[in-house]
């Protein structure tokens, strides 16, 4: 076979490629007349200064208003467990009774005792009287003052019995032992028949106290001067009062704001944190205290261009970036931001009010790019959405367009 007659296997096949691919992927971009590149189309969105709440989200843990160990102030077997584990007791509400028959006994003697000195006192009354009116007469001075001394001894026997008595009373009724505070009692660590001694070491149960609770967390303390350098200059406006918020464990936000109890006056040497414990109501005892949560700490408010984070670009030395529509191009600016809001970066610096910020057609778009913008708009799930023809803004370029 004649060399020629045959065509090249390898260009017949460039040739059906070439047939297969459209005239935009030929060229690499949209074509204009006379083959020219034009414009790639963005979706654009306006951006405006407004008054953006800078809030902080810290990590913390619940613990409780106030908790107490139980413990015997006197000795005894426990004879009955009052309170059921788990169901709200008040002040003052027994919890478990000892044997009072001991206590009781002592203070059946200690009463006798005291029923002696009275009367011991009453006939050294009667002596000092006597002594007094005989005195000169058959009783000398000497025989009075003697008197006189016993009688102030009778006298001090009686308080003596007296004190003894009323110790012998309290120790009667500490045989009902009662609850300090009003809250939930845990499961008792004795059972009926057990001999308990007056204050021992282990607890007989311990009351917690659920409603209000305490939430204890920490923030760092370079954050804390930065906030306040923010407040000084300006840039960030306090409303007089710290507004929180409790985040639970399944993401339920708590219905109840909290409240400061203390702000914290020292800095932990070893994590560079300052503790803050804040107050939270809990009368549906949903917080149960050792559990995780978070807090959301409303500090002010700062003047801020939010800039959807979907638009925005993270460098690798954290240099923070976007894409604006300026006089038909992309240009790649550098944003100064303080945090987020909503999907939202809060932006100082880099962008200006009115600014089109590109959302959409990001994909390989460089800095210099011709562009057809677009106006498009957001919605609270982050998904770009065209913006009716009647909504778009008059001084967008190809707004409406078909």
């Amino acid at each position: 076979m004649a060399c020629g007659k045959t065509p090249d296997w390898r260009l017949a096949a460039a040739l059906l490629i070439a047939m297969a691919l459209p005239a935009a992927a030929q060229t690499g971009g949209q074509t204009g007349p006379g083959g020219t590149q034009g414009p790639r189309e963005v979706g654009v969105m306006t951006v405006a200064e407004e008054s953006v709440p800078y809030i902080v989200t810290l990590p913390g843990r619940a613990v409780a208003y106030q908790e107490t160990g139980i413990r015997p102030q006197v000795g005894g077997e426990v004879r009955e467990i009052v309170y059921e584990p788990g169901r709200p007791v008040q002040e003052g509400e027994v919890l478990f009774r000892l044997d009072p028959e001991t206590l009781a006994a002592a203070l059946a003697a200690a009463e006798a005792a005291v029923a002696g000195a009275e009367a011991s006192l009453t006939s050294a009354q009667a002596t000092v009287e006597r002594y007094r009116r005989l005195e000169g007469s058959g009783v000398s001075a000497v025989e009075r003052s003697n008197a006189e001394v016993a009688l102030t001894r009778a006298e001090a026997d009686l308080k003596a019995a007296e004190a003894a008595r009323d110790a012998a009373q309290l120790s009667l009724r500490r045989t009902e032992i009662v609850s300090p505070i009003a809250g939930v009692p845990d499961v008792p660590a004795v059972s009926v028949g057990d001999i308990v001694t007056a204050n021992q070491s282990l607890t007989l149960t311990t009351i917690t106290q659920l409603d209000p609770i305490y939430v204890d967390v920490s923030e760092s303390s370079a954050r804390l001067l930065r906030t306040r350098e923010r407040v000084q200059a300006g840039t960030l406006t306090g409303n007089g009062q710290l507004d929180t918020r409790l985040i639970l464990e399944t993401g339920e936000m708590h219905p109840d704001t909290g409240r400061l109890v203390s702000p914290g006056i020292t800095v932990s040497p070893t994590t560079g944190t300052v503790p803050i414990r804040l107050e939270f109501d809990n009368a549906r005892q949903m917080i149960l205290p050792g559990q995780f949560l978070r807090v959301e700490m409303t500090l002010g408010t700062t003047r801020a261009v939010l800039i959807p984070q979907r638009a925005t670009r993270r460098a690798a030395d954290g240099t923070l970036t976007a894409f604006v529509a300026r006089d038909g191009q992309a240009q790649q600016v550098t944003l100064t931001e303080t945090g987020t809001w909503r999907n939202s970066w809060i932006v100082t610096q880099g962008i200006a009010e009115g600014e089109q910020v590109i959302l959409d057609g990001l994909e390989n778009l460089r800095s210099g790019a011709r562009i057809a913008p677009v106006p498009v708009m957001i919605n609270a799930e982050g998904v770009v959405q065209d913006v009716p023809a009647d909504d778009a803004p008059a001084d967008v370029p190809g707004a409406g367009a078909d």
